[in-house]
């Protein structure tokens, strides 16, 4: 046979052993084994196989991560998209996607100051009272006890608020503020309006005296927070970072000025523009708002008696010892009797009825007398601790509302111990001003513990950025 024939033979065998049916009986594994060893796969069984069995592409598989919890996280204080607010980073801040609140102790660097302060405060009050209280009601210890006793419920004041949640302040500001304002006008009813050196400032409910114009320092702040905290988007705006914000302050203002308050009408309305100034509003406004203010507090002291004596008072003491120079001169002979180590502790001179009243608006230049410079550098410096750590918390507060809230509170603070400071050493003319923790007054104190509270609160819970 030619190698044609043989090629012809061999195509059509092959052909028609694909046509054959199968045999029904399966063969053995050896069978199958030997057949796949010794038949060799022609050319169309490669591409038949090829054909039904195509490859198909594997889809790649997303592997979900999972969310780490947090230990320490409570639910969520909110999802919004709302910027951070505070002092440096006021106009660069980014807004958050979403906002926890880590819940943990209260700072316990800031209850160390406070109590510092009070303690301090306390004995203070003690060794600077105790000969006027001997002389004018026959009890050394008048004013200690009084004292201490205000500063216990103080202190309860400020265990209260440590634990109290601060979120609740948002739907109390309207009712605190309005009872506050109506306060602030009590003072003139005959029954229980009590007025001293021509001033009308007090509500005398026989168990305590309570001067209003301290809790509208307080409901002023917890009021412009809440407002801020409401338009903080839109503070650029003159509208409503200051046109609003300043007819609160103005109407506030007004209810002090009636009252002869100018040291209040001033503290005041440096809160007001500290709450503007740390929510974003323009810096030229607002110092136009100054200007304005200072403007107006110029007037007030040129075109009335009572505030024109006082400045009188302040430039010539030596002039007019017997009509309001008396007191600031008697501070300026106690500091500089001090000295930089003071005479001791309870040895003051200027107190035996030099001093009008030591254990009030003067008692910072009793503690200078007795413990000298560095006793006064002392107390400058717990206040300004006091202030920088509560700024630090400002920071770290959860949401706008708590931030600003802290940031007011602590600055009413610094305010007026730097006015105090300013007043006793002649530096400003003089007007009441209380020295926070350490003059003599229950409704004062009080507040000032309740505020601290308040602080300690916002304190136990700082932000995070979800990640």
């Amino acid at each position: 046979m030619t190698p044609n024939e043989q090629k012809n033979n061999a195509g059509k065998t092959a052909a028609q052993a694909q046509r054959s049916p199968r045999p029904q009986s399966a063969p053995s594994s050896g069978a199958q084994k030997s057949a796949v060893k010794t038949a060799p796969k022609t050319s169309e069984q490669k591409g038949s196989v090829k054909k039904a069995e195509p490859k198909k592409k594997e889809k790649p598989i997303k592997i979900k991560k999972a969310k780490e919890k947090k230990p320490s996280l409570s639910k969520e204080f909110r999802e919004s998209k709302e910027k951070k607010v505070f002092l440096g980073n006021i106009r660069s801040a980014k807004p958050l996607d979403t906002v926890y609140r880590v819940k943990s102790g209260v700072d316990s660097t800031f209850l160390i100051i406070v109590l510092a302060l009070l303690c301090f405060g306390t004995v203070m009050v003690f060794s600077s009272s105790y000969f006027f209280a001997g002389s004018r009601f026959n009890n050394s210890t008048f004013f200690v006890k009084r004292q201490t006793l205000y500063a216990l419920a103080g202190v309860a004041a400020l265990i209260f608020f440590s634990f109290f949640d601060y979120r609740l302040l948002r739907n109390w500001a309207l009712p605190i503020f309005g009872v506050s304002y109506i306060l602030m006008f009590c003072v003139f009813l005959p029954v229980i309006g009590k007025s001293e050196k021509g001033a009308t400032r007090w509500i005398d409910l026989k168990i305590i005296t309570l001067q209003p114009s301290d809790i509208m320092k307080f409901s002023i702040v917890l009021i412009l927070a809440l407002y801020f905290s409401c338009v903080i988007n839109k503070t650029k705006k003159f509208k409503y970072g200051i046109f609003f914000p300043a007819c609160i302050l103005l109407a506030v203002c007004f209810s002090t000025i009636i009252q002869k308050h100018i040291s209040g009408t001033v503290i005041i309305f440096l809160i007001g523009a500290v709450m503007i100034l740390i929510s974003g509003a323009s810096a030229k406004w607002l110092a136009g708002i100054c200007a304005a203010g200072a403007s107006a507090v110029c007037a007030i002291i040129f075109f009335t008696n009572y505030a024109t004596a006082r400045v009188n008072a302040w430039l010539h003491p030596e002039t007019v010892l017997q009509d309001g120079g008396w007191q600031p001169y008697q501070s300026m002979l106690a500091i500089g009797s001090g000295g930089i180590f003071g005479v001791g502790l309870g040895n003051s001179y200027q107190k035996q009825s030099w001093l009008p009243e030591p254990q009030n608006d003067f008692i910072f230049a009793i503690v200078c007398e007795e413990l000298g410079l560095i006793g006064g550098l002392c107390v400058i410096a717990l206040f300004i601790a006091l202030v920088w750590r509560g700024l630090s918390i400002a920071k770290k507060a959860p949401d706008t509302f708590s931030s600003l809230l802290v940031t007011g509170l602590v600055a009413k603070v610094g305010i007026q111990a730097l006015l105090n400071i300013a007043v006793v050493t002649a530096t400003i003319p003089t007007t009441g001003i209380a020295l926070p923790f350490f003059s003599y007054g229950g409704t004062a104190l009080i507040m000032q513990l309740a505020e601290m509270g308040i602080v300690l609160s916002v304190s136990r819970y700082s932000s995070q950025e979800k990640i």
